[in-house]
């Protein structure tokens, strides 16, 4: 029996629940897959038959499938043979509970993917990349310079659009799978047991702490499982300050080859696009990797040059009038706008930020914005739980900025253009969370863009 067939047979009348599909594309190919091999599967979400018409739409002709949509049930995580669960559901959720308390394996896509993918192929290659910023930089520079190497290689995990399982039918023996995982991908890691053979470990900061309680040491639990389960043969690299957070919560042995990035990696001749200390540092822990491949340095060397960032992450966007337009839609959290604003060293900046909270801390944030001041050409905030803790915070460190706050992404853009000069940047890196006026950071993002109109 061929890796298709097994793959096949392996979820055929398999009684499945898929709980969370969303908007975005990824549960809806998880979804897509099941019902393809045949599995009797449930779909639920919290979400309104409305809110999920796009997703449901591509799934209607799909007989194999039911949809219990705007609530959970709990009769829908007994007597199942499989429950696979998106990202983001609670990690106290009672339906989890209910189909552990039945002995009913719990699984992630990202996990399940290398699980069965270690089973029916040979000689597969999982590189995993995780951390509060960078991985998905880190992640499609490194898909770049292997597939520029000519390496058999595929991208999944934590991207949007992606459903990891459906990869199970295109790797072949041999393949390398380069998986961007955030903390709650990796929890699924954590249900199997299992680890990437390289992992990348690229920054951690506080976030998402209103998913997990505003327990730090319980984020750090989840990104763990990076390495946790890595063999002697297996890789981890990072950066020396990373290290020495995984050493601060990490106080068991790791097994893996620890490898730290050198700073002179990069040739002071090479021509990059992406702009920032911290995408320096990206781009040396995709060289590292690269170079545990045996990569050429002359493939990896043109690989780095061409690329030119991932959309939403400092992406350049246009410069009109003099004035250049970065959408930093994916600054989600205080530290990543921080980062942002380092990268213009010298330039006068409108800078457009806020949202909602996370459960985070704006202290940081406000004292780097005071001593930046100078450099703060204007401020214009999103209205927003995150926005009046930046504020309360801004009082607290006597830093006095003039400032807008708005409602929508059409205002803030009009506000940036009427104040911004020949030189200036005008940054949307908004530090915070988007829900409440948009559907999510990728939506913020495209409306920005949208309404850069000249």
């Amino acid at each position: 029996m061929d890796a298709k067939s097994e793959i096949k047979n392996y979820f055929h009348n398999k009684k499945i629940t898929l709980m969370g599909m969303g908007i975005l594309g990824g549960g809806v190919n998880v979804a897509k897959f099941l019902a393809e091999q045949g599995a009797k599967l449930i779909v639920t979400d919290l979400k309104s038959e409305k809110e999920l018409k796009s997703s449901i739409r591509k799934l209607r002709k799909f007989e194999n499938i039911q949809f219990v949509l705007g609530k959970h049930r709990l009769r829908d995580f007994k007597n199942r043979d499989l429950i696979i669960k998106a990202s983001g559901v609670p990690l106290d959720s009672i339906y989890i509970k209910e189909a552990k308390k039945n002995k009913i394996p719990v699984e992630m896509d990202a996990a399940l993917f290398v699980k069965l993918a270690r089973k029916f192929f040979k000689d597969i290659t999982i590189i995993g990349v995780t951390g509060t910023r960078g991985k998905s930089t880190v992640a499609r520079l490194l898909f770049e310079i292997i597939k520029a190497s000519d390496k058999n290689i595929f991208l999944g995990g934590n991207v949007k659009g992606l459903a990891t399982l459906p990869l199970l039918y295109k790797i072949k023996n041999g393949s390398i799978i380069v998986l961007e995982l955030a903390s709650w991908n990796l929890q699924g890691f954590g249900y199997d047991k299992i680890s990437p053979n390289i992992a990348i470990f690229t920054t951690f900061f506080d976030d998402h702490l209103n998913y997990y309680k505003g327990d730090r040491k319980l984020y750090f639990k989840d990104k763990s499982n990076i390495f946790k389960y890595q063999k002697k043969n297996d890789f981890l690299i990072t950066s020396w300050k990373t290290k020495n957070i995984i050493k601060r919560y990490y106080n068991k042995e790791i097994y893996s080859q620890l490898m730290i990035c050198e700073e002179d990696a990069i040739s002071k001749q090479w021509k990059t696009k992406i702009i920032g200390e911290h995408n320096s540092q990206n781009i040396l822990l995709a060289i590292q990797v690269a170079k545990i491949l045996g990569v050429r340095k002359s493939i990896v060397k043109r690989a780095v040059e061409n690329f030119r960032g991932v959309s939403g992450r400092l992406e350049f966007i246009r410069e009109s009038g003099g004035i250049k337009y970065y959408n930093d839609t994916t600054s989600t959290m205080p530290d990543a706008t921080i980062a942002a604003l380092k990268s213009f060293r010298d330039s006068q900046i409108i800078l457009i930020a806020g949202g909602t909270d996370k459960n985070l801390d704006y202290k940081n944030f406000a004292k780097e914005l005071k001593k930046r001041a100078k450099f703060i050409k204007h401020l214009i905030l999103f209205h927003g739980t995150a926005t009046d803790k930046m504020i309360e915070e801004f009082n607290r460190v006597k830093f006095n900025p003039e400032y807008i706050i708005v409602d929508n992404m059409k205002d803030a853009v009009k506000e940036a253009k009427s104040v911004a000069r020949k030189n200036d940047i005008v940054l949307l890196s908004p530090g915070a969370a988007s829900f409440g006026i948009f559907k999510n950071e990728f939506d913020r993002g495209e409306q920005f863009v949208k309404n850069l109109r000249f």
